[in-house]
């Protein structure tokens, strides 16, 4: 379960009574539009349901009868959430905005390069900056998802920016290739890897091209520096870092 601080009210009249569940703002949504696949039990504030939420206050158990035909809250409350309004407050609005326009900022950082500077990644920091200058707002009430197309077009006339996947070849030398190509295969998607006769292991991986410092940074840590990495153009043209 959640604390009543995350939960939002979701309010349901019907034959003349008040039905109201205290849940996760973002499972609500997900429910309304059918995207919820979770335990319903992990995003309430209370396994109830309501007259009136701020007072405890119950409706009668005849109403449930009548309304939902049963009087089983885990059965209810989605059937609240679908057919009645989710009530935000504008604090709630406001965490609910914020939290998902950081989602947004880190879901362009890990996948947008730009073009003009050899598809170098975008820090967050400079995306940041950018959505506040082209005037991009996020709707709380919308998957971040749905807003990322959106997000892109109000970016480009401010920052040169597309979304790409890169494709590195990492070559681990033996005193590391134990226990580094364990975790650096998990990286991204391994499209290939070689044990060399010297005990070294080559890897080659698909990730987001906003990754690329990141990838590199796990690998020179791994190594202490010693890994050699290749950017993969094309199947006869590698460029060496």
């Amino acid at each position: 379960m959640i604390s009543l601080d995350e939960a939002v009210t979701a309010r349901l009249e019907s034959h003349g009574q008040r039905f109201e569940v205290l849940v996760d703002p973002d499972a609500a949504l997900g429910i309304r539009r059918g995207e919820f696949d979770g335990d319903l039990e992990d995003v309430i504030a209370a396994e109830d349901v309501f007259e009136d939420a701020s007072s405890g206050d119950r409706p009668p158990e005849n109403a449930l009868e009548e309304v939902f035909e049963t009087t089983e809250p885990l059965e209810i409350i989605p059937e609240v959430i679908k057919r009645g309004e989710i009530q935000i407050t504008a604090e709630q609005r406001r965490e609910m905005q914020d939290r998902k326009h950081n989602q947004l900022v880190n879901e362009i950082a890990r996948n947008a390069v730009n073009p003009q500077m050899d598809d170098a990644p975008h820090p967050p920091e400079r995306i940041e900056r950018a959505l506040d200058e082209a005037g991009f707002t996020i709707d709380p009430m919308e998957p971040v998802g749905n807003q990322i197309d959106d997000a892109l077009d109000a970016l480009r006339p401010v920052i040169p920016i597309r979304f790409d996947e890169v494709v590195i070849a990492a070559q681990i030398p033996a005193d590391y290739a134990g226990s580094a190509q364990a975790q650096i295969r998990q990286f991204g998607d391994l499209e290939r890897e070689e044990w060399q006769p010297d005990g070294s292991w080559v890897g080659v991986l698909r990730f987001p091209a906003g990754l690329q410092n990141d990838f590199y940074d796990l690998v020179n840590e791994l190594t202490s520096g010693e890994a050699e990495t290749r950017i993969i153009k094309d199947e006869d043209d590698l460029e060496t870092r």
